[in-house]
Parts: C-alpha cells; sequence; structure tokens
C-alpha cells in the first residue's frame, strides 16, 4: 500500500502518517512550511495555492491512495481551491482519494445530521470546507468524503492546549456551555481514515465520537485526565458573544459505524484518566 498524506505535518496528518509507517505502508505525506517528525515517511513540500504542484507531487509518488487531510482554515485558496486541485489531480491520477472535511459545513438548524443531509453553512470556513466536498464528489466521483468533528488527543490538540492554558491562568477566555460537538480521538478517526483509504467505499461518511458534549463539558473531562482544577476554567454562551457560528452540531455517524470495523468512541471514554 502507498499512501500519500497531504497536510501530514498537522495533527491529524501526524496520527496518519505514523499510524501508515507502523502499519509497513509506503508512507509519503506533504508539509507546507516544515516536514513533519515522522522518519519513516519521505516529505515533499507543497503548497496547494500553486496551480500544478499537486499533480506534480502526485506523478512522483504514485500513490495507490491519496488522504487530504489539509487544514487551511479561512483561507479559501487552500481549503476550497486547493481541494479542487488534489481531487483534479487525483482523477488524471486514478488514483484512491479520501477527502476530510468538517461538521462546519453545518448550520446547527436541525442539530442532528446524517451522511444524506446537504451542507448549509454558515462561516466562511464552513462555506469552503462545503465548496470541496462539492469540487471532490464531481471530480473524483470515486472518492470517500470524511466529515468529522472536534479533533483530540496526545494532549497536542488546540482545545487540549486551551484548557491547560486556561487552567494555568496563561491565557483569556472561556469555555462556552451552549456549543455543543461530538469530539472524536484522533488515534480512532485516523484508523478509521485510514480503514476507508484502503477500502473501495465510496460516498460520505461521517466520522465523529458518540457523546455530545459542550466545550466546557468537554474541558472539565481534559482537565481530570491531566490532573488540573477544573473549577478554574471559565465559562461563557457562545449565543451571547460575537463569536459566529453554529451552536449544536452533532454528527450521526451510525450509518457509517455499520460501514467500518474501526469503533468511533465518545470522549467520556477516551478521556477517561490514565
Amino acid at each position: 500500500m502507498r499512501v500519500l498524506v497531504i497536510g501530514g505535518s498537522g495533527f491529524l496528518g501526524t496520527e496518519l502518517v505514523r499510524q501508515s509507517a507502523a502499519a509497513g505502508w509506503e508512507t509519503t505525506a506533504t508539509y507546507c512550511s516544515r516536514p513533519g517528525g515522522v522518519s519513516e515517511a519521505s516529505w515533499y513540500p507543497l503548497d496547494l495555492r500553486v496551480p500544478g504542484r499537486a499533480d506534480e507531487v502526485l506523478a512522483a509518488v504514485a500513490p495507490c491512495a491519496v488522504i487530504n487531510a489539509t487544514s487551511g482554515g479561512n483561507d479559501w485558496a487552500v481549503t476550497a481551491d486547493g481541494a479542487f486541485r488534489v481531487a483534479a489531480a487525483v482523477a488524471s491520477q486514478g488514483c484512491r482519494l479520501v477527502h476530510l472535511s468538517s461538521d462546519a459545513v453545518f448550520s446547527g438548524a436541525r442539530i442532528h445530521y446524517d451522511e444524506t443531509c446537504l451542507p448549509d453553512p454558515v462561516t466562511p470556513y464552513g462555506a469552503a470546507k462545503a465548496a470541496a466536498e462539492t469540487a471532490v464528489r464531481l471530480l473524483a466521483p470515486t472518492a470517500a468524503v470524511v466529515r468529522t468533528s472536534l479533533i483530540i488527543g496526545h494532549g497536542r490538540s488546540e482545545h487540549e492546549r486551551m484548557v491547560h492554558a486556561l487552567a494555568d491562568g496563561t491565557r483569556e477566555g472561556v469555555l462556552f456551555t451552549d456549543d455543543i460537538r461530538c469530539p472524536v480521538d484522533v488515534v480512532d478517526l485516523a484508523s478509521a481514515v485510514r480503514e476507508l483509504a484502503a477500502s473501495d467505499k465510496v460516498g460520505v461518511f461521517h466520522m465523529a465520537g458518540t457523546d455530545a458534549l459542550s466545550r466546557h463539558e468537554l474541558g472539565v473531562l481534559i482537565a481530570r485526565r491531566d490532573g488540573l482544577d477544573a473549577t478554574r476554567l471559565p465559562t461563557g454562551r457562545r449565543a451571547e458573544s460575537a463569536v459566529p457560528g453554529p451552536l449544536d452540531v452533532r454528527l450521526d455517524c451510525r450509518t457509517t459505524q455499520l460501514r467500518l470495523r474501526t469503533r468511533l468512541r465518545g470522549a467520556r471514554e477516551f478521556l477517561r484518566g490514565m
């Protein structure tokens, strides 16, 4: 199995590269600023804003499967246009594509979203991710599109770092009590994505944890796991703030779980104290 992980130096990308190399896959990954820390992988620089660069990397690597785990945030040129360029390159090479999307494509109006639900984003990031999904499904119809939620693990996720900073007083801010998501463990997610990459399954897949938690509830679980004082975590309400975005988005993953062997645990399980 020869796999190319685009965005391999990112949080999820690093775990994908680590697992792929450990499984004996011939692993290549891309980076934008600097290579990741997995020495068993081969690394290529890739700026998805540059036309033709994705084609060059795919031609050089000739992968069996491509996993696009890049996160360009609100940068349309990376998140939307970049996904278009990857999908076009994959289509020309004729290889497998697994594209990582987000629950940000949903507004939260209906709260519960299964794989058949159409995007209705309310933020620039969500709109870019929704546009990327459309590009992937049109250009690479045999691809798999994976929507996921807050990714947690190894103490290195953005949310875990924020909890530590809030608890020790080195950062100002609050954890919202009305912002609900279904957090997923990075190890579980990477394993499920790799399982999908090695298959011929097509369509939209939802990969999130089984527990719907507020940002504050999640913070409390992280604090307890790491021996922090959870009472030091300040609370607030997103609905009363100027922070845009949906309040309550819960990915229904039941159909996806029936199609995969990998079990996606809830945060109450994977954040249990070690």
